[in-house]
């Protein structure tokens, strides 16, 4: 692999410059191929094998993760220099989503019923790789200044996530910070979004069960009227809730599903409810349970309904740190300019990436995905979600140049 080197650097380092064709094609084939065969959380060995076996080609040594899927490899270690400093690790996820691909003459269109790539987490994966190939060979070189890690994490769809479990299999043992890219539909390829402090939200999920003696509707008085206490638990818990906590934090309780009764004239003796809850803020997100299950119990009481509550931990909002964030920003602009970094807002989606961040410090970035002058937008978890697979070169830049520049820091 021959890497043309192009941008210097105080002191004499040299950031590796673009691609080889050979291998932007490559990896733009190794993508489709991982989107013609998707895999849900926890079940992606098709996946895990072609990393495996492509990282081992390049003279790496992976680690498969206990669970069988996902693996960890670092680069740069198999010698003594640069060992005693912390790692850059470079995270990316694995697993598909349990709905149709709805792509028409695609020829890379999902062969999986029911199963499709469709938050582009396959990009991900395709750009991690990319970077380790680059990087085993500038080692190879004697040009890569300081080890870094690859994780190819499973489960980022699966609640609260399979960062979880790889962090617990030992991923950020040695590592010193963490990067990540996520698709996005709304950025030009060839751009990234950035934001410093959180840039997606927390997100829990919430079922609740009222249970009452029942009885007829024209004796409400004699019994425990179960569908106004549901409805008030519906209308008032979140009013609640957010009259608890600085309405800056964002934290939301919203509903999805109300279930209760058969018969007009029966007040039923059970009543389901499930829902979300929803934060912007690190801190408020621990308080949210303890202050969510007091909300309902203090409802349900009014009303005499026993309450059984199953509040289930997400994950946390993502909080870019800043060190990291300006890390990814000098990478980008060293590639492409300062016109290739724009803002981004917080999201109210869910990402697992935020478990590595509760230990080590790391950001997250958004990978524009949108061909430029592109006027429809695809959006995540969607069944026709695509992208311009310019953005998987764009990508492997970001992180080799963001490799050379933490070694610098």
């Amino acid at each position: 692999m021959s890497l043309e080197s192009e941008i210097d650097l105080p002191g004499g380092a040299v950031l590796p410059g673009a691609l080889p064709e050979a291998l932007r094609a490559e990896l733009v084939a190794f993508r489709r191929d991982l989107h013609m065969h998707p895999e849900l959380g926890n079940q992606e060995f098709r996946t895990t094998a072609a990393i495996k076996e492509r990282l081992q080609r390049a003279g790496l040594r992976p680690r498969v993760l206990s669970g069988g899927t996902g693996l960890v490899c670092d680069i740069g270690t198999d010698d003594e220099a640069g060992t005693d400093s912390a790692m850059l690790a470079l995270r990316a996820d694995i697993d598909a989503l349990p709905i149709p691909d709805m792509k028409t003459g695609c020829a890379y269109r999902s062969t999986v019923p029911d199963r499709a790539h469709a938050c582009g987490h396959d990009v991900h994966t395709t750009v991690v790789l990319g970077t380790g190939l680059v990087l085993a060979e500038l080692h190879r070189q004697g040009l890569l200044p300081r080890p870094v890690r690859l994780i190819f994490q499973p489960a980022e769809e699966v609640l609260p996530g399979g960062a979880v479990d790889a962090i617990a299999d030992g991923a950020l043992e040695g590592v010193g910070r963490i990067l990540a890219v996520h698709c996005d539909p709304r950025v030009d390829a060839g751009r990234i979004g950035l934001r410093q402090g959180s840039i997606t939200s927390a997100c829990d999920r919430l079922e609740i069960a009222l249970d009452g003696p029942g009885g007829h509707t024209a004796r409400p008085h004699l019994t425990t009227d179960l569908v106004t206490a549901a409805a008030r638990v519906v209308t008032d818990v979140p009013a609640l809730v957010g009259r608890r906590v600085d309405s800056r934090s964002g934290l939301a309780v919203t509903w999805g599903r109300v279930e209760s009764g058969h018969a007009p004239n029966v007040i039923p003796q059970h009543a389901e409810l499930s829902g979300t809850v929803r934060c912007l803020d690190l801190e408020t997100w621990r308080q949210a349970p303890d202050l969510v299950v007091a909300a309902i119990d203090e409802v349900a009481n009014l009303h005499r309904a026993k309450s059984e509550i199953t509040y289930v931990r997400g994950v946390p909002p993502v909080v870019n740190e800043a060190g990291a964030t300006e890390l990814l920003r000098d990478a980008m602009i060293a590639r492409r300019g300062v016109e290739s970094v724009e803002g981004t807002e917080q999201s109210l989606g869910g990402e697992d990436f935020s478990w590595y961040l509760e230990r080590v410090p790391g950001a997250m970035a958004r990978l524009g995905v949108r061909t430029p002058g592109e006027r429809t937008v695809r959006d995540l978890h969607q069944g026709d979600f695509d992208v311009d697979e310019h953005a998987i070169t764009v990508g492997v830049e970001l992180f080799t140049a963001a490799a050379f520049l933490d070694a610098l820091r």
